[in-house]
């Protein structure tokens, strides 16, 4: 098939869940298909990285990233029912540059990543797949919660404009995809089509008992400028982390245990916390993958976000064991208790933890069981397989 593909970023470097997402899935359905890539850039963005997405698909179209935060945009949003999301990524010279591939290409159909550039569409008689990684309204009615009481009415209209024009965009695409069966229901459409996210299976590979340290590392890992990873990590450093330590220090275990927070975007105010036993490694160069390989333990309470993480289900195929919430694994179909231990307030997070570091039998039950859920569910090969089913049922 001859696809056309839309999206709202350019999928490299694998920074983020959406990038990691649709570079796997390019990689893996260019073998039986054509791909045409049209999608924003990026300032960070390099040459480079293009040339590394030319190398997985026919033809890349890249349209520079236009400024999101800008007294233009928050004007247009105040007079217009878009909301600012869809404001910052309209974009006239995306539009044009699809227009002229539709002429030139006799495409299958095209597949859009994320509702908010489906916009810049022209109208064509040919079949949309239209991928969603989030209910966008979900996630931004989260950020509204946690929000000051100021900005908490200014965000919730803005939360109802992107619900409004989110579901019109379900409603217009011929065949509609979810990462999970959550936002499955949500969509309300029976027909929508889940699509997980992945994993890299031979990237992250199981780690050997034996490859163990006596040191134990627990990772909280993301890039910060999203809300609910600083959220987590407030949660982490003044609630559960204290808790964790004292349990341990009743229980009189001698442990070499680390906190170790990984990711770019570090804001000061959370270096307050520092001391001998936390690590703020915001310079890090490693590959996640390496950085799973040194954990003995993902802790991640989610308390806001949407679709699934993808820190989760590395966690998972590398053999780290995994502390989350029922948000974290929302939608995965991991068991608490057989793949990961989820709690939902800052004394079970700490006991789940503590548990962990000091059961060793049930430390490999969960991460032996966790390997396999991930094999037999969310390896990319699996994943590319189900979405190229769809498209041959929009033909």
């Amino acid at each position: 098939m001859k696809i056309l593909v839309i999206s709202s970023y350019l999928p490299h470097p694998l920074y983020s869940g959406g990038h990691i997402r649709l570079y796997n899935l390019i990689k893996n359905l260019s073998n039986d298909n054509e791909i045409t890539l049209i999608c924003e850039k990026r300032d960070y963005q390099t040459d480079e990285d293009i040339e590394k997405v030319k190398k997985i698909c026919k033809k890349i179209i890249t349209v520079k990233r236009k400024k999101q935060w800008s007294l233009e945009n928050i004007i247009k949003t105040g007079l217009s029912m878009d909301p600012f999301l869809m404001v910052g990524h309209k974009s006239d010279e995306m539009k044009n540059l699809i227009r002229d591939e539709l002429v030139k290409e006799n495409f299958d159909l095209i597949h859009v990543e994320t509702f908010y550039v489906m916009q810049n569409l022209p109208k064509v008689s040919i079949p949309i797949v239209l991928a969603e990684h989030n209910v966008e309204y979900l996630v931004y009615k989260r950020y509204a919660d946690l929000a000051s009481p100021f900005l908490k009415p200014i965000l919730n209209i803005d939360v109802l404009k992107i619900k409004n024009k989110e579901q019109e965009a379900w409603r217009k695409a011929f065949k509609l995809i979810a990462v999970s069966e959550t936002e499955k229901k949500i969509m309300k459409r029976a027909d929508a089509v889940i699509i997980p996210n992945g994993v890299d299976t031979e990237k992250f590979k199981f780690r050997s008992f034996d490859k163990i340290g006596t040191e134990k590392r627990i990772l909280f890992i993301g890039d910060f400028k999203w809300l609910q990873n600083r959220d987590a990590l407030e949660y982490i450093l003044s609630q559960i982390w204290p808790k964790i330590k004292q349990h341990l220090s009743l229980l009189h275990h001698d442990i070499d245990l680390k906190l170790w927070v990984v990711g770019k975007n570090l804001p000061e105010n959370f270096k307050k916390y520092s001391s001998k036993d936390i690590i703020f490694d915001s310079k890090n160069k490693m590959e996640a993958w390496e950085i799973f390989r040194k954990a003995y333990l993902l802790l991640a309470p989610l308390r806001a976000g949407g679709g699934t993480s993808y820190k989760v289900l590395e966690a998972m195929s590398t053999g780290v064991g995994v502390v989350t919430t029922n948000l974290g694994i929302e939608g995965l179909g991991a068991k608490n208790g057989v793949h990961v231990l989820s709690a939902e307030n800052s004394d079970e997070l700490a006991n789940c933890v503590v548990s962990l570091i000091t059961d060793h039998s049930l430390y490999r039950k969960i991460t032996l069981n966790s390997r396999r859920f991930i094999e037999e569910n969310y390896d990319w090969k699996i994943i590319s397989d189900k979405l190229n089913k769809v498209y041959m049922s929009s033909l």
